[in-house]
């Protein structure tokens, strides 16, 4: 379902693409991203985010707009995993610094079509039959114990991708890792196109993502089943990724306590789900559970971290 007439889908579909065509404008040369211009990037695309979340809010009333950003937090918060998994991926395949910001353009660009259709899908079903909720509350739950019991030193092996270890199989790639051929995810060789291995690069991260959409998704029908809510929301996240990647990469050791954060979010929201027809949960304190979850995580991982610095001066 939708609150939103089809105007809005348009102009907010015009609107992603133009941030996506002046976000790929002034990054068209290759380089390195630097912290400093990452944190404007950052601060730039959260401001954009909660500023749509006010025209929600003036546009589809006020319960609406809370919806958003109770949707907007948990997408956001749920991203920063995604900033792990990435860092390991490019230092996995030891990709240039100055082409990583081109794999995660087009890896959001990937990302916000495969979430559409999650979502669309995942709205359709829930109208049509309303026990699936009860599905989704229960794999978050289990997902949110799974996580919070899941050690911080697991790494993601690509070779276990069967996505990628498919398309190495039936796409020709040349294994040319130290030159990287430019940017370029195809080039021209002996007549025929063949991948580079940024292209092996573009499809870990695309399957990577579509894994954790598994999670996201569902986790925001369990604030809301409005799919304008749903999509805008998961968008304006999304875009934001790359910058934040940028600007988070190197600090995630100091952030401790953040997986038992996500974990405890996704358990509220999975239990939200399972007790909708029996115990429902007014959004406004939605919102304020996840958000003081979330920063309860940061708060503590912050102080360990300094702790541990005074310990170590």
């Amino acid at each position: 379902m939708t609150t939103a007439p089809l105007w809005a889908w348009g102009a907010v579909l015009v609107a992603i693409l133009a941030m996506l065509a002046v976000d790929l404008f002034m990054h068209r040369r290759d380089r390195e991203i630097s912290i400093r211009e990452a944190a404007i990037a950052s601060a730039a695309w959260i401001a954009i985010g909660l500023a749509f979340g006010g025209v929600v809010w003036l546009g589809l009333g006020a319960e609406s707009g809370a919806a958003y950003y109770a949707a907007y937090v948990v997408e956001k918060s749920l991203s920063v995993d995604n900033v792990f998994v990435f860092a390991l991926l490019f230092t996995y395949f030891a990709v240039p610094k100055q082409y990583q910001h081109r794999v995660l353009f087009f890896g959001v660009i990937g990302a916000l079509i495969m979430r559409a259709v999650f979502i669309f899908a995942g709205s359709a079903l829930i109208s049509q039959f309303h026990w699936i909720i009860y599905i989704f509350g229960a794999f978050l739950v289990y997902t949110g114990i799974k996580l919070a019991r899941s050690k911080d030193d697991d790494e993601v092996d690509p070779e276990k991708n069967l996505v990628l270890r498919f398309v190495r199989r039936v796409v020709p790639m040349t294994q040319d890792v130290p030159g990287w051929r430019g940017h370029r995810f195809w080039v021209r060789e002996g007549g025929k196109w063949i991948a580079t291995p940024l292209f092996a690069v573009l499809i870990a991260v695309e399957t990577t993502d579509l894994i954790f959409a598994v999670d996201s998704i569902p986790a925001v029908f369990g604030v809301t089943t409005d799919a304008f809510i749903i999509f805008t929301s998961n968008a304006f996240a999304i875009l934001g990724l790359r910058a934040l990647y940028f600007l988070l990469a190197g600090a995630m050791k100091h952030f401790a306590y953040l997986q038992l954060g996500l974990a405890a979010v996704l358990t509220f929201v999975g239990a939200k789900m399972l007790l909708t027809d029996i115990f429902p949960i007014n959004i406004w304190v939605s919102l304020a559970v996840i958000v003081a979850l979330l920063t309860t995580a940061i708060v503590a991982s912050l102080v360990k971290a300094r702790r541990q610095k005074e310990l170590v001066s």
